[in-house]
């Protein structure tokens, strides 16, 4: 099938790569259908993701692996919080974080409060509200990219 997207034009989309999400995200609880999208050429070459609606073209949230922020990303979440994610095996369960970007990138943060959780296995996706106030809505991770830069080009 193809897809219209605000940010990459119309785009070939095989079904199995659609996500539903029963409830829809925070903010947008009608749109249920989601991608995908990699900045790069593949899944593993791309830090930054998007979360492409496909109810609603010019809805594309940024998306990160909380690894890529934090270290020991595993917050408590209730069970009856994934009901809709179907049988959940460690194995078969992927976390992301949406990110902000404002325009001076110095203010870009992540929210740890509010991941979204995907059933790879079922492609069903839910985003969840963890209680513990460890988490903030607004995390900081403009420092940590830098500091991952500099890492991946071997400076201490």
């Amino acid at each position: 099938m193809v897809i219209a997207t605000k940010h990459f034009g119309e785009i070939e989309l095989e079904e199995d790569k659609i996500l539903t999400f029963d409830h829809g995200i925070f903010g947008f609880e009608n749109c249920k259908r989601y991608t995908i999208l990699y900045n790069g050429e593949d899944e593993n070459s791309s830090v930054i993701s998007w979360l492409q609606s496909i109810d609603e073209v010019s809805l594309a949230l940024p998306i990160i692996q909380p690894s890529h922020v934090i270290d020991e990303y595993n917050p408590v979440i209730e069970d009856e919080l994934l009901v809709s994610l179907g049988d959940i095996k460690e194995e078969n369960i992927v976390v992301f974080l949406t990110l902000t970007v404002p325009s001076d990138l110095t203010k870009m943060t992540t929210n740890l409060k509010a991941p979204i959780i995907i059933n790879t296995e079922n492609k069903k996706g839910c985003q969840v509200v963890i209680e513990d106030p460890m988490f903030v809505v607004k995390y900081p991770v403009f420092e940590k990219f830098q500091n991952r830069a500099k890492k991946e080009d071997g400076e201490c």
